[in-house]
Parts: C-alpha cells; sequence; structure tokens
C-alpha cells in the first residue's frame, strides 16, 4: 500500500448546511458534486461530504454519533497569525471554537474548530514542518 490518503469523507446530517459551511471558507465543490455528495479538490487529495446514514450503510456500521469521535482534521498555517485568522473565518462561517488557538507543547501553536457536524479540525502552526508554495506539506524537508 502506497503511503497516501486519496479522499477523506465526512458523513453529514445536512448536505447543504455543510457544503454551504465548505464554500463560505472558500472551497470550490466540484461539479461531479450533487444534492446527495459534495466532493472538493484538496491539494493531491478529495475531500468529501456524505450523507451520515448513508456513509455508515455503506459501511455496514451502526451509526452512533457521541461525543470525541477519535479523529481530528488538520489544516497547518504558514505562521501564528494565520492560525488566529482561520479560526476566526471558520467561526464567522458557522463553525463552533473548541479550543482557542495557544501554544503548544510540542513548540508550536494551535487550536480547534467543529463544523456544523462537530467534526473537530485542528488549525496549528509547526514551526518544524514545511509547507510548500501548493500547500503540500513536507515532515523531513533534508529527506
Amino acid at each position: 500500500m502506497d503511503p497516501r490518503i486519496s479522499r477523506v469523507t465526512l458523513g453529514v446530517e445536512d448536505m447543504k448546511r455543510s457544503r454551504a459551511f465548505y464554500e463560505t471558507l472558500g472551497w470550490k465543490a466540484s461539479p461531479q458534486s450533487n444534492d446527495d455528495v459534495t466532493f472538493f479538490q484538496a491539494g493531491g487529495s478529495i475531500f468529501g461530504l456524505y450523507g451520515r446514514a448513508g456513509l455508515a450503510d455503506d459501511a455496514n456500521v451502526e451509526d452512533t454519533p457521541s461525543g470525541f469521535r477519535g479523529v481530528a482534521l488538520s489544516y497547518n498555517a504558514r505562521d501564528r497569525a494565520d492560525v488566529d485568522a482561520v479560526l476566526a473565518e471558520a467561526v464567522a462561517a458557522g463553525a463552533a471554537l473548541v479550543k482557542e488557538a495557544e501554544d503548544a507543547f510540542w513548540g508550536g501553536y494551535s487550536g480547534y474548530f467543529a463544523d456544523p457536524d462537530g467534526h473537530l479540525w485542528e488549525v496549528a502552526h509547526n514551526p518544524y514542518w514545511v509547507i510548500g508554495e501548493d500547500g503540500s506539506m513536507v515532515l523531513d524537508p533534508d529527506a
């Protein structure tokens, strides 16, 4: 298996609301999107929204939402000011601020928001990682 993630799909309760939230943040829905599924190009990956119950059914698992889901998506910012700006933009678009940005124990700066369906997003500046011009992340720039 190649070490890559091709697509991340979030199960959502209200497709129109969720699609509007991400579009308000500046994401552009693919023409392949429809009333049942929304796709966004996210660098070299695809970010998708799909009805929560339908996604659970497709995976043949029970749909039991509760509290922390064991997953957080991340947006890495180029600097600390960008962290604050992205958190404010998300809140203005309808997100809930879960944790205000603060200095992190690992040497960076980060905070969290939850999208309209409660999916956690960490917004962080990690001074040890490199963000390419195209937004790609590099763990070890010397490798």
